[in-house]
């Protein structure tokens, strides 16, 4: 799979596996069935409290189309809503695990999710899509014009980043840093750090152990009261942290 090279706003470059072709398409169609399913919902609804009969006979065709219009405007503003609220993600996305980022490593904006959102015109629904599958295949960056237009790329949140996939931790979502002079460290530092602290904490090498936190602290430039392997283990975590948070 094709990656991309992100420059975080601590100038950490990180190498994301973009999403593939076949993710964005089943991401899309699951997002599809959600508000196609929604408005047929909604309308059976409002016919069944209403009734079909009468809802025709009080209204002419304008006005039906002008409320019919207005209880699916969610389903029209679905996308944008959620990317905004979920940082990139609608529900297919996060069920396929991919999400939209800015390629500057910034975190993308409302204006950002706006952008794209209107292209979808262009993009998803002109010749059911083609115009979004050509420009997503002939990008270097896999993105769609709507992508281009707003800075961002799709990429896969399948623990394919290529930090490597030995520096990844699995944060709560709660999870506060306590060293943020972490950032001072680069990913091969940290690949040879967290290499280096998985086997020696196995083998019991303490020495080792201690020898790695004095060059750890002295390239951080801080000093901790924690012993040795918790202080280690908070490291790797705040790392992951800013890094996976841009």
């Amino acid at each position: 799979m094709s990656e991309i090279q992100i420059n975080t706003t601590q100038n950490v470059n990180i190498d994301f596996t973009l999403s593939s072709v076949g993710e964005r398409v089943l991401a899309c169609v699951i997002d599809w069935v959600i508000k196609i399913a929604y408005v047929l919902g909604i309308i059976w609804c409002f016919n069944l409290m209403f009734g079909d009969e009468r809802w025709v006979m009080e209204l002419d065709y304008w006005s039906e189309v002008a409320i019919y219009t207005m209880l699916a405007f969610p389903a029209l503003i679905y996308t944008l809503v959620l990317e905004s609220l979920w940082e990139g993600q609608t529900v297919g996305k996060k069920i396929m695990k991919i999400k939209v980022v800015k390629i500057d490593g910034f975190q993308a904006s409302f204006l950002d999710y706006f952008i794209r959102w209107i292209f979808r015109m262009i993009d998803l629904n002109i010749l059911f899509g083609f115009v979004a599958l050509i420009s997503v295949i002939m990008s270097d960056k896999g993105q769609r014009l709507g992508d281009m237009s707003a800075g961002t790329a799709v990429i896969s949140r399948k623990n394919k980043i290529s930090i490597s996939h030995t520096i990844l931790e699995d944060l709560k979502e709660d999870y506060k840093p306590q060293y943020p002079s972490v950032i001072n460290l680069s990913d091969n530092d940290m690949r040879i750090i967290k290499e280096t602290y998985l086997i020696a904490k196995k083998s019991k090498d303490f020495e080792t152990l201690n020898k790695l936190r004095t060059k750890v602290e002295q390239v951080m430039e801080t000093k901790s009261d924690k012993a040795t392997i918790p202080f280690i283990d908070v490291v790797i975590k705040d790392y992951n942290f800013y890094t996976q948070n841009m």
